[in-house]
This record gives structure tokens, sequence and C-alpha cells, in this order.
């Protein structure tokens, strides 16, 4: 097993760790040893079970109690934990702390997925990929929820629970599985054209990846950097793989579907195992505000690229992946990734569909993960003490030694923080206009970028 120094996500979840049970009594649920855990409890061996058998309903009921509802998309992942360490300060872009320190090590997990497929379904099929980073900063905790693609398939999410019925199987018999070449899917994107540069994407190799660890990653959406002076850039999120980018042929993932399944889940198993940690570099793409509305698309449209050739990216940093997951259930399928999940020195843009996924995530989470105390998860829990008046709720873990759960109150118990002093707020933007249902003129423009990359592999 392959060995590095614990950082401050390591240690915390080591408290939440049992370690190895070689040599301990079995226990029921409440720590009760057991003296026998074949047989249950009857009148004579050959007598009816007894109600009163506590271990045996102990052992049952867990057992049929263990699934939770899978994602509804990215069902099918993978992750690995690690740290990111930037080269050199970006203060002059932004004050978030884990870009300005290049002295700071932030622990990060990283999730891979497919998209479509559900949680049995092979590695290797054609399909979009997750690239879920979650920083577990000083600040808090920041997740950059994007994909291997620069773009998506639509620009509004009021359409993406219909993008999603569309690609998933068929709901008449529940087929294909895993894929999207199926007549649903392209009734819906031959009357969708705003998703015809994705369609590219998807249709090309950039599906096909030949491993996570050669795999890059987007933050899709801009976003924006705010610094200390209060200047505001707009910001495009790339993740560059160190080993470079490679693809397999529609021909090998037909083969290796069929012949290993768990093709990717092992192969970034087994390279993190042996000491060959993969490593990304994180990139930006930075927009000055007064250029905004320069390009002759919509920079908060998500199905369009800023062109390189426009606006070079700028690699800052470097994340590597330095230790797999010891329970995987534990932590690859409980942690929840929120795009709302900021840090100061980073802001939302008025990309609608960036808008609707910040309302989504946080909606999901308390589905799959049975309330809103999820974040209390330790998976998912930042390395900072978190002090509110939020309390109750299903799975609350955090015992409140405060007499009072409201501000403001006269006991000093958690109050807001001043931005100077390190609180988030929101960068001060003017906003004006009709209340209407329309699109930016800019959006219209479904073709021009498809073409881009039509010719580009060429």
């Amino acid at each position: 097993m392959s060995h590095h120094h614990q950082d401050d996500k390591d240690k915390q979840l080591n408290g939440f760790s049992l370690g190895s049970g070689k040599g301990c009594p079995v226990m029921t649920s409440w720590g009760v040893k057991v003296s026998n855990d074949d047989v249950s409890l009857k009148p004579g061996p050959r007598g009816p079970g007894l109600l009163e058998d506590f271990h045996l309903l102990d052992k049952i009921t867990h057992f049929d109690h263990e699934r939770i509802p899978e994602r509804v998309v990215h069902a099918r992942g993978a992750a690995a934990h690690g740290f990111f360490q930037v080269y050199k300060s970006q203060e002059h872009l932004t004050k978030a702390g884990f870009l300005c320190d290049p002295n700071i090590k932030t622990p990060v997990f990283l999730r891979f997925s497919t998209v479509l497929g559900s949680r049995g379904s092979a590695d290797t099929v054609r399909d979009v990929r997750g690239f879920a980073v979650k920083f577990y900063t000083q600040e808090g905790n920041f997740d950059l929820v994007g994909n291997n693609m620069p773009v998506f398939f639509i620009q509004e999410a009021m359409k993406f629970p219909d993008l999603i019925h569309a690609g998933k199987p068929e709901p008449y018999n529940e087929v294909p599985q895993a894929q999207t070449a199926h007549d649903n899917f392209w009734d819906f994107i031959s009357l969708t054209p705003e998703s015809m540069h994705m369609i590219m994407w998807a249709m090309s190799d950039k599906a096909l990846p030949r491993s996570y660890r050669m795999m890059q990653g987007f933050g899709v959406h801009s976003f924006a950097l705010v610094n200390k002076e209060g200047k505001r850039r707009f910001v495009k999120f790339h993740w560059r793989p160190i080993l470079g980018t490679h693809s397999m042929t529609w021909e090998e993932y037909q083969k290796v579907s069929g012949l290993d399944p768990d093709f990717h889940r092992k192969d970034l198993w087994e390279s993190i195992e042996s000491g060959n940690f993969p490593e990304w570099e994180l990139g930006l793409q930075i927009v000055e505000e007064e250029d905004e509305n320069k390009f002759d698309f919509d920079i908060l449209d998500a199905t369009k690229i800023i062109p390189e050739e426009l606006v070079p990216v700028q690699y800052i940093g470097k994340m590597t992946l330095n230790r797999n997951p010891t329970d995987f259930f534990a932590e690859t399928e409980q942690v929840a990734f929120c795009t709302r999940h900021l840090v100061p020195g980073i802001d939302f843009t008025n990309d609608p569909l960036l808008q609707g996924r910040n309302f989504s995530y946080q909606d999901t989470q308390i589905t799959r993960l049975g309330g809103p105390n999820w974040t209390e998860i330790p998976i998912n829990r930042p390395l900072c003490p978190v002090f509110n008046n939020q309390r109750d709720g299903f799975m609350r873990q955090t015992i409140s030694k405060d007499r009072v759960n409201y501000f403001p109150n006269r006991f000093g118990t958690p109050a807001p923080t001043p931005a100077a002093d390190g609180g988030f707020e929101s960068f001060r933007a003017k906003i004006e206009g009709m209340k209407e249902r329309l699109k930016g003129p800019k959006f219209a423009d479904h073709y021009s970028q498809a073409t881009l990359f039509f010719n580009s592999t060429n």
C-alpha cells in the first residue's frame, strides 16, 4: 500500500475510523458482545424463530436498510484523496486563501464518474465523465463540480430534467443502460439545437478516456474571482493531466466493457496503491469585467467555450491524488458536492444553468443522504469548526453547547463576520431588467462553435 504524510483531512477522518476489527469481539449496534453469530434463537433446534432474538433483528434490520438512493446522474464513480498546491500567490485575482499561499497544501477529494449509467454499469461506455473536486480549505469547503468536457448540452437549468429523461433508459423497458444511442435521446437532441456543440464532444474520443488519470477536467461555467480590493474578473477553470490526455477506440471500449467493467476504477486504484500518483495542473482563463461582452458569444452560455487563442489558459497550481478511500460507501458514495459551496474570493455569475444547479445539488443531497445534515457526514465535513444556529433534523451529529439557537442574541453566540475579517460577501453587481423568460441574444448561435470543434478534428 502507498504511504503518504497525513494531512488535516486524513486526521479528521481518522477520528471517525474504527481501524481493524482483527481480534475484536462481534457486537450489536449498541455495543453488546454476542456469543453466537451463526444461528438464530429458537425453542429447540427445530422450533420457530423468536421475536426476542435482538441480535438477529439488529443484523437483518441494518442489512435491509444498507442501500441508499443512488445519484440521479453520476451514479457510477470512483474517487481518491489528495492535495492541491498553488505555484505562486494569485492574490491579484482572488482573496481565496488556498489560491494565495504557495506554502499551503489544501486537502482534496476528487470523484470521477460516468453520467447516465447506474451504479452497476460498466466504466467503459461512451459518456461524459464527471470531474468533481472538493477542496477542504481553511476557510471552508469549495466544490468545483465539473466534467471532462468544457461545455454542456443545454443553456438553461429548466431543460435539465428533459435532457436526463431523454438520455436515461427508455421508460417502458429500461433499455439501453449507460448509453445515449437510442431513439428518445436523438429525438430530444434533434429538437434542441443548442446541444450541437456538446454532441460534437460527446461523439468524439473525449467520451472514451483511456484512464481517469489521463482525462481533462473543466468547471464548464464562467465563475468570478474577486480580490481584496473588490475587483471582479470572470474565470473558466481547467484541469490538465500531467500524463497527457489519451483515449481508446470505440472497438476497444466495447471489448473492455465485457472483459473488465471496472477497468477505470481499478486503474485509478492500482496506480495510487503502487505509488504512481496522478496529477493535474489547475488552469484559469481570465476575462476582465470590462471585456465581458466583447466576444461574438456570451460567456454566460454553458454550451460555449472561450477559445484559448482569445484567452490563454494560465496554469497556477497542481493537484496530486495520493491515497485511496478505505471505505467506498462512507467516502466515495456518501461524498456530496454542491456548486453553491464557495469560499471568499470565488463567486457566481449569471449563467442560467449554474444558477439552477445551485438549487438542485443541495436539494438532491437531502433526498439521497436523508436530510439537511449531510454536511456533517465525515467525508463532507469542512476542516474548520462550524458554528451556526441550525439545529435538529435527521442524523444530526453535532452536539451544540450554546443555550440559544437564534440571532441576534445577548450571549455572543455565533454572529456574522465582516467581509474585511473573512466573511463571505457576494459581489455587488448592478442588476436591472424586465421580468421575462428570455435568453441573451448571443445564446441563439448554436453552430459556430460546433463548426469550430468539427474543423479542429480534421
